[in-house]
């Protein structure tokens, strides 16, 4: 166990009575780990000794390595490492309706796409559910200091930092149920959304495991010969065949899947793959979200200029696709998925 987020509420309980301690100290201590999100040295109605005592045998396992701050508050990045070996990537954005959490699945990714920061550095590690899900207690411990622009309390978990969510499966469906559980962590799963590069078994299975979690698919290219470039992964799970996931998906769930599109100047940022994108939007009944691509160093291409941002847009809109560009945040602290871990490990 490299986490107290791993452990059951039943195997918290056994613990601690085998420490001689009450019945009702493991509901005390469990309320405080997942509701509150605190320290072990915040627990006030936790004796000292006891504090000391978990803090050595059941530690939380996140270490905060260093943190870092944008757009006057409202970003927080910070570089944690977890189970004591695990160095991964968390950011927190408030906005003024809500503040969300992108968290990482992995140490790293096998996914090998070029223009991802994370996708360089290879796959490390997969991440424990407990891994996975403490970077969510951390944002909510963090959420309380945003500015008071934002609710100042965390409202939505993305899977959108480092690694490919699907690619473990296993400890990915784990943190999901720990974070929707009202009895741990309580968010609500229609505020929660698992992005992948398109790995046709995990959305298969989101459908029946989670089926009230949001979709998000990083699609980038909407010709099989361009994304075989930019998503390695396309080679085996090809558009016809994701297309046909997505929608199967959508249908058990009733839910609107969304389509993550990272801008590369000169690359998919044409007319021709807008005009090719719309078809498929349409019939997935999809949202088109357009990300500016963040300079990632080893990649020479960069993201689209402002120009032909707009030009992609008003092709997507005269084609009657619902479409936005996401808000870049963070950009002078490296808040790309990878960056700032790539950067420290340079």
């Amino acid at each position: 166990m490299s986490t107290v987020y791993d452990l059951t509420r039943e195997q918290l309980g056994e613990r601690l009575a085998s420490w001689g301690e009450p019945a009702f100290r493991a509901k005390q201590v469990w309320t405080q780990l997942w509701k509150r999100g605190a320290t072990y040295d915040r627990m006030s109605d936790v004796s000292p000794g006891l504090r000391e005592r978990l803090a050595a045998e059941l530690p939380l396992g996140v270490e905060v390595i260093s943190e870092q701050i944008a757009d006057r508050g409202a970003t927080r990045k910070a570089l944690l490492r977890l189970g004591g070996a695990h160095i991964v990537e968390a950011v927190l954005m408030g906005y003024p309706d809500r503040v969300t959490v992108c968290v990482s699945s992995q140490a790293g990714c096998a996914m090998g796409c070029t223009f991802c920061a994370t996708g360089q550095m290879g796959l490390q590690n997969n991440l424990t559910a407990g891994e996975i899900s403490a970077q969510a207690v951390w944002a909510r411990r963090e959420a309380a200091r945003l500015p008071e622009t934002t609710p100042q309390r965390l409202t939505n978990v993305v899977f959108m930092g480092m690694g490919e969510p699907f690619a473990n499966q296993r400890h990915v469906f784990g943190s999901l149920a720990q974070l929707t559980a009202a009895s741990t962590f309580g968010l609500g799963a229609r505020h929660v959304t698992v992005s992948t590069v398109g790995i046709v078994p995990g959305i298969e299975r989101l459908a029946e495991r989670a089926p009230q979690v949001g979709l998000a698919v990083s699609l980038h290219a909407a010709s099989d010969e361009l994304r075989d470039q930019l998503v390695p992964p396309n080679t085996r799970y090809p558009l016809l065949r994701l297309e046909r996931a997505i929608a199967d998906w959508r249908l058990r769930t009733r839910r609107r899947p969304s389509i993550e599109w990272a801008l590369i100047d000169r690359v998919n940022d044409t007319s021709e793959q807008a005009e090719l994108l719309a078809p498929i939007a349409r019939r997935l009944g999809a949202h088109v979200n357009l990300i500016p691509l963040n300079p990632t160093p080893g990649y020479p291409v960069l993201g689209s200029p402002p120009a032909r941002i707009r030009r992609f847009v008003d092709t997507l809109e005269r084609l009657h696709v619902n479409v936005t560009v996401r808000d870049t945040r963070g950009r002078s602290i490296d808040a790309a998925c990878g960056q700032l871990a790539l950067s420290a490990s340079a």
